[in-house]
C-alpha cells in the first residue's frame, strides 16, 4: 500500500483510485480568509407562455429539424417525462468510520445529520470562501456517495487528500462504476413507480433502492428544471437495460441543450460555467447549500461574515433580454456606460419566448427591474434584472 498523496490503484478500471493520507503528514491550515455579503432581491414570477424553441447552442439554433426536436423534448420535460443521460457527472464513494465527520469539516452543509436514505447539496470552499466545487452528498448505510460536476472527480479527490491526516475516510472514484439517468417532468414519479411496482415518497435529495426489470437502481429526488425530477444511479453495464425500460414506458429521450434551457429557466447555476473558484459562495445566492448552525468548515469565516456583518459587491442574478439575440457567455453587462457585470449562461427560454441569462451584476443593480445593457461584438441589447427562478415549477 502507498500512502500520502500517492495513488493506490484498485478496482475494475484504471480510473478507480483510492485516497488516504499518511499518518505522518503535518497538519494543514483549514480555515482563514475574508469576504463580503449578499443583498436581498424581490421576486418577478413569469407564467408559462406559448413560444418558439431554441437555446444558445449554435448547432441547434441553425437547424430547423433540431429546433423542432428541442421543442418536443422541452414539452416532454414540462408536461410528461423526459430522459437525460447525466453519466458525465463526477461520482465518488466514501467509506470508513470517519467519513461523515471528515466531510463535516470540509463542506458547507450539515453532513453528520444525514441518515441513510438522505442527501444534501453542499459546496467545497477554499480558505477564502471561494468555490472549489458544487456537489451533493448521499448517505447509504455503509458509505457516502458524492455527485460532482463533470470532470471534477480527480481534482476534488486530490484536494480533499491534502486535508486527510489520520481520519478513517477513504475516497474512491466511481466515475466508471455508475451511470446516471435523469427523469424530468410531472410524470417522472409515476413512471418509476409503475416500473418498480412500489410507491416513491422521497423528500428532495432523499433516495431509495428499487428494482426495475431486475436491475437495482438508486432513485434520488433530484430535479434539474422548473418541475419534479429524479436521478437514477445504476451499474454502468446495466444502464442500457434501464434506459430501454424508461423509453418503453414513455420517457422521451432528450439532449443536453434541452436540459440547459430547463436549468437556466429554473435559475440553477452550473459549475464551472456560472460558479468557479473566482467566486465566493455568498455571491452565488445558494443559501440552501449552507448550514449556519453546524461547526467549523473550510471557508466558514467568509460565509459567516457576509451573512451577519457585510455584503457582497456582486451576485448571481437573472437577466431578461429585451432584444432577440441570445448573448454569449462572457457578454459584458453595462449600465450608464460602465461595466457592472457579465453573462455566464444564456438560452432562449421556451416558456417566456425570449432570451434569458444568468450572470453577475453589481449590488447597485440587484433590484428586480433594474435596466442594464448587454454588450458584445455583435452590438448592444437592453435587458432587465429579475429575481430567480425565471419559471416556477409546475
Amino acid at each position: 500500500m502507498r500512502y500520502g498523496s500517492a495513488v493506490r490503484r484498485q478496482g475494475r478500471s484504471r480510473r478507480w483510485r483510492r485516497y488516504h493520507a499518511s499518518r505522518r503528514r503535518r497538519k494543514r491550515e483549514r480555515a482563514g480568509g475574508a469576504g463580503n455579503a449578499v443583498g436581498d432581491t424581490g421576486a418577478i414570477v413569469y407564467e408559462m407562455a406559448d413560444a418558439p424553441q431554441v437555446d444558445s447552442a449554435p448547432s441547434r439554433v441553425n437547424n430547423e429539424s433540431t429546433m423542432s426536436d428541442l421543442a418536443r423534448e422541452y414539452r416532454a420535460a414540462r408536461e410528461a417525462v423526459a430522459l437525460f443521460d447525466r453519466s458525465s457527472l463526477g461520482k465518488v464513494s466514501v467509506t470508513g468510520r470517519d467519513r461523515q465527520a471528515f466531510l463535516q469539516g470540509m463542506l458547507t452543509n450539515d453532513i453528520t445529520a444525514l441518515q441513510p436514505g438522505q442527501g444534501a447539496p453542499a459546496a467545497f470552499l477554499d480558505a477564502h470562501g471561494k468555490v472549489m466545487a458544487l456537489l451533493v452528498v448521499y448517505a447509504i448505510t455503509d458509505r457516502l456517495l458524492i455527485e460532482l460536476p463533470s470532470d471534477m472527480t480527480e481534482k476534488t479527490l486530490q484536494t480533499l487528500d491534502h486535508y486527510l491526516i489520520s481520519e478513517k475516510a477513504y475516497f474512491e472514484s466511481a466515475d466508471d462504476a455508475f451511470a446516471i439517468l435523469a427523469l424530468q417532468g410531472p410524470s417522472a414519479r409515476g413512471l418509476v413507480e409503475g416500473l418498480s411496482g412500489g410507491a416513491i415518497e422521497l423528500a428532495p435529495y432523499s433516495h431509495a433502492e428499487v428494482t426495475v426489470g431486475g436491475v437495482p437502481v438508486r432513485v434520488i429526488n433530484r430535479a434539474e428544471g422548473p418541475g419534479p425530477g429524479f436521478h437514477c444511479w445504476v451499474a454502468t453495464d446495466q444502464a442500457e437495460t434501464l434506459r430501454s425500460a424508461f423509453v418503453g414506458a414513455g420517457a422521451v429521450s432528450a439532449g443536453p441543450e434541452t436540459l440547459d434551457v430547463l436549468r437556466v429557466e429554473a435559475g440553477q447555476p452550473r459549475y464551472p460555467r456560472d460558479v468557479d473558484d473566482s467566486v465566493i459562495l455568498p455571491e452565488t445566492r445558494l443559501e440552501s447549500l449552507v448550514s449556519y448552525t453546524k461547526g467549523c468548515y473550510i471557508g466558514q469565516e467568509t460565509v459567516a461574515r457576509v451573512k451577519y456583518r457585510g455584503h457582497v459587491n456582486r451576485a448571481l442574478s437573472g437577466l431578461v433580454v429585451e432584444g432577440d439575440r441570445v448573448p454569449e457567455a462572457g457578454t459584458r453587462v453595462t449600465a450608464e456606460g460602465k461595466d457592472v457585470g457579465r453573462v455566464t449562461s444564456a438560452v432562449r427560454s421556451i416558456a417566456l419566448g425570449r432570451p434569458i441569462a444568468l450572470g453577475y451584476v453589481r449590488r447597485e443593480h440587484f433590484e428586480p427591474g433594474s435596466p442594464v445593457t448587454l454588450a458584445d461584438a455583435a452590438g448592444e441589447q437592453p435587458a432587465r434584472v429579475v429575481a430567480l427562478p425565471f419559471v416556477q415549477g409546475s
